[in-house]
């Protein structure tokens, strides 16, 4: 099954290293494959140095591309992670 879908960078940050990491956790028993593309730039999702190549700013918009058998699971842990600005206090 695959899932695009569009999230936004809400944490005034951006897509810095907490939040990077916390993604790559966030899918660490994820079978699928997840991409994110910003600006053209396509990279893993469970690379932290492949988001952090993104240096999406705050208000980014990201294309993220969940292909697997746990897409939909996928997709509404991710958005709840950018929804919630990756719980950054």
């Amino acid at each position: 099954m695959k899932e695009v879908f569009q999230v936004h960078v809400k944490n005034s940050m951006g897509l810095h290293t907490r939040p990077a990491t916390v993604i790559v956790k966030l899918l660490q028993n994820c079978k699928s494959s997840v991409h994110f593309t910003c600006r053209k730039e396509t990279v893993n999702a469970k690379s932290v140095l492949g988001i952090l190549m993104l240096a999406a700013p705050k208000n980014s918009k990201i294309i993220v591309t969940v292909d697997g058998g746990d897409a939909e699971q996928t997709k509404f842990k991710l958005i709840e992670a950018f929804e919630n600005k990756f719980w950054e206090a």
